[in-house]
């Protein structure tokens, strides 16, 4: 890894700032990213596409530290240098320090979602670590670069980079050069995000571990990279056209093809708790009953309900707990 980030930093100089802040938005994928090619790249066998979620996301603050090691913070309290969490963070710095004068590093990470809950708070995290390390060490970067060091980190963390629609190319190079993630060109101010929260609490089996263990052993496998090519055409043709129900059906399905595969692992992987088996089937009579509403979900219990601001009403209505994000009228 510490060979493909020379490639990008190459041409670039350092000079630090006293500290630096940024933010990144929490994603969520409408079509799955479930699958790696390369894991010390974090190259993906699929393209995926995915939706910001606004505000909602990680702000991270760097600074040199003094100390021989990094300090890592999480929501205000210092974490223990053994915890996965800072072990990860450092992990992550190692790749730069050559590139920066072999600095440690205070990192204060505020998450205003759940972490490791299956609201893609490591996607945000990395991308606004990498973010606030391009800013420290001026190094001015472009917005596919910072997107492929993020990738290093997290996968997902590449589509943080960017708000809005967001598609990351999964690539064919070895050397991971073209796996990248870009904005689509596509505004749409009534497309509605809702957080249904099953559980806050981190999950028994986190996504990394969740990932090959199904790659190596789902017989069901086999056949997701060929429905991902097929979904995001769809998933293009409806943000194209504004087409919701489209959107909306592919995205579903897709999600619960995700799951579909885990499940027929070895051991089986079930991130659904019993609620989220309610709330789904609750989703379905809502449509039954005419309500344009879908659902997708990660690896985690939490279901994102999709809708647009006519339904927004009856959604919240029929969910008061319910977190709305309006992705292209949030203030970030």
């Amino acid at each position: 890894m510490k060979g493909f980030v020379k490639k990008i930093l190459e041409n670039q100089t350092s000079c630090a700032k006293e500290c630096a802040t940024a933010f990144a938005p929490s994603n969520i994928a409408l079509c799955k990213y479930w699958g790696k090619r390369d894991p010390q790249l974090n190259l993906p066998l699929n393209s995926s596409l995915s939706i910001s979620l606004g505000s909602l996301g990680t702000k991270t603050t760097l600074s040199a530290c003094t100390k021989q090691k990094d300090e890592i913070w999480l929501n205000g309290t210092v974490q223990d240098t053994n915890s996965i969490f800072a072990k990860r963070i450092s992990e992550f710095l190692d790749l730069f320090r050559e590139h920066l004068n072999n600095s440690f590093f205070t990192v204060r990470t505020e998450n205003n979602i759940p972490t490791a809950a299956g609201l893609a708070s490591s996607a945000s995290g990395f991308a606004a670590l990498v973010l606030a390390l391009n800013d420290w060490a001026g190094w001015n970067l472009s917005r596919r670069d910072l997107s492929m060091l993020a990738r290093l980190g997290s996968g997902s963390a590449a589509r943080s980079i960017f708000t809005g629609f967001v598609q990351w190319h999964a690539g064919h190079q070895a050397d991971g050069m073209d796996s990248f993630a870009e904005p689509i060109d596509v505004v749409w101010p009534d497309f509605r995000i809702g957080i249904l929260t099953i559980s806050d609490q981190k999950k028994a089996v986190g996504s990394r571990e969740g990932m090959n263990r199904t790659t190596n052993t789902s017989t069901l496998y086999k056949a997701w990279p060929s429905q991902v090519e097929n979904d995001l055409k769809k998933l293009h043709k409806a943000l194209r056209h504004r087409d919701f129900t489209r959107l909306g059906t592919t995205a579903e399905h897709n999600a619960l093809a995700m799951h579909a595969t885990m499940l027929a692992a070895c051991p089986p992987l079930l991130y659904f708790q019993p609620e989220t088996i309610k709330q789904i089937h609750r989703i379905h009579q809502l449509r039954t009953d005419g309500l344009a509403l879908y659902f997708t979900i990660d690896a985690g219990p939490n279901l994102k309900l999709l809708f647009q601001k006519e339904q927004q009403s009856a959604v919240q209505s029929a969910f008061p707990e319910l977190t709305v994000i309006a992705p292209f009228s949030e203030n970030i």
